[in-house]
């Protein structure tokens, strides 16, 4: 049984596949955007966002423990001068995993995975429709709203 037994193995030993992830974090890193299988994809996930949300910190004790695991430098350097300015006030979900197909050769199901704000196509499209979404709740507020009426004369009656 598998219970509570976290990650993918890949077909690969331990130290083989730790190294597969820190080689595809630095290629992700570097590239902004990369093609590898969807296990391999989802598995990088997992190993790419606590790399950034540790960089986040910007601190000594962070850059060391990321060097620990990315051992070049530029990589690190990149990492820590263009992706997290841009990255900084995410929350969380740096990374996107998109799906594309099956490969020729062995019908493997292939997946991009890439850095979420360094994607100007669906950035741009996600601005648009924002910018849609607020004309629309702006022109539904102003039909909303009632016009107050002119009051020409109160009478009582008794």
């Amino acid at each position: 049984m598998r219970h509570r037994v976290r990650g993918r193995k890949l077909k690969r030993t331990a130290s083989h596949r730790a190294a597969l992830l820190k080689n595809l974090s630095a290629a992700l890193i570097k590239a902004k955007r990369i093609k590898t299988t969807l296990a391999k994809a989802k598995e990088l996930r997992t190993f790419v966002e606590p790399l950034i949300t540790k960089a986040r910190v910007g601190d000594l004790h962070s850059h060391k423990q990321i060097m620990d695991l990315i051992k070049d430098k530029d990589t690190v350097k990149e990492l820590m001068s263009n992706v997290i300015p841009t990255v900084g006030d995410r929350p969380g979900g740096y990374t996107r995993v998109v799906k594309l197909g099956r490969r020729l050769g062995d019908a493997a199901e292939m997946a991009m995975i890439e850095l979420v704000d360094f994607n100007e196509v669906a950035n741009a499209k996600a601005a648009a429709n924002k910018e849609k979404k607020s004309a629309k709740a702006e022109s539904k507020k102003k039909k909303n709203e009632v016009e107050d009426a002119n009051v020409v004369e109160e009478t009582t009656s008794k």
